[in-house]
């Protein structure tokens, strides 16, 4: 349905002073953080994974060697979605200079709606972290249960849940120098950023920035900064639905991901049966994730 004079009734008459509603300041772009973007040309981008061997084995003396087993793993599919958002002016409002005067409000306004659907898709992949099985493994994001080509399982979450404090923010950092590959050998991988909801901001300031024990009376380091384990600080995001749930960013290759099919455009035509004017914004991409290993969540107790 097309934006009528009598919608927009109020810019008709003298005496009007201020137009509100669309002037708000915006958060920064709080997804670029959370995943590694690269382009896409295609309908869909897979990603697979190859595990390679185990450890070599002692050969003994005239003893045949040990042949390895490998071959293709579980497929990380990215499927690009098209987001797009539309309005249109009447005829007669057309006429009377309406969209002249509100053109900038309503471009504003058409950016704003765009800017925050691709916010919102980015956080869904860490909201629906603990619970929606999108992995190509058939486990969700954060999971305990993670198979492994050599038959095992690993995890990339507590044990119990806790909340963000110290002592649960060191665990995490040991765990994730205790991953493996899906053969079971030791990777070297270390957290780079550290993501939460606005509750925890103070909590994670206090946490990061203090060159001492946060909390205690004691003189000790703090360890988490002087041994800079999470070098690129902390990172708050306005989306993130639960107000306990924090997680490490990894320095995992192929973990997090964003592929842009194509970036926003924005387009206007007439309607020649109803005169109106129709302006549309479109974009086209994906958020998802490969490597659960570029992640480590804990969800708070």
């Amino acid at each position: 349905m097309a934006i009528t004079r009598g919608q927009l009734l109020k810019e008709l008459v003298p005496g009007l002073n201020a137009i509100f509603g669309t002037e708000y300041s915006r958060y920064e772009d709080e997804a670029a953080v959370l995943f590694d973007q690269e382009s896409s040309n295609r309908a869909f981008e897979e990603e697979v994974l190859f595990p390679g061997f185990g450890e070599a084995q002692t050969k003994f003396e005239g003893a045949g060697v040990a042949y390895a087993q490998t071959g293709e793993g579980w497929v990380a599919r990215y499927t690009n979605e098209t987001v797009a958002l539309a309005f249109a002016i009447t005829e007669e409002a057309m006429e009377d200079n309406l969209y002249d005067k509100l053109s900038t409000r309503l471009t504003k306004a058409l950016a704003r709606s765009m800017s925050a659907a691709k916010q919102t898709k980015g956080a869904t992949i860490y909201n629906d972290a603990f619970t929606v099985s999108n992995g190509g493994d058939g486990q969700p994001l954060v999971s305990n249960s993670h198979p492994l080509q050599n038959g095992g399982t690993a995890s990339n979450r507590p044990t119990a849940y806790s909340d963000l404090s110290e002592t649960s923010l060191e665990s995490a950092l040991i765990d994730i120098a205790g991953f493996t590959d899906d053969k079971g050998l030791p990777i070297a991988l270390q957290a780079k950023t550290l993501h939460i909801p606005r509750q925890l901001v103070f909590v994670a300031e206090r946490l990061m920035a203090s060159p001492y024990r946060p909390g205690t009376a004691d003189n000790d380091v703090n360890a988490i900064k002087s041994t800079g384990m999470i070098p690129g600080g902390y990172y708050v995001n306005h989306r993130f639905n639960d107000p306990d749930a924090f997680f490490l960013r990894t320095d995992c290759p192929n973990g997090m991901k964003m592929f842009q099919r194509t970036p926003v455009a924005t387009s206007m035509e007439g309607d020649f049966e109803t005169g109106n004017v129709r302006y549309k914004a479109r974009e086209r991409y994906v958020y998802g994730f490969s490597d659960w290993r570029g992640v480590y969540g804990n969800k708070g107790a």
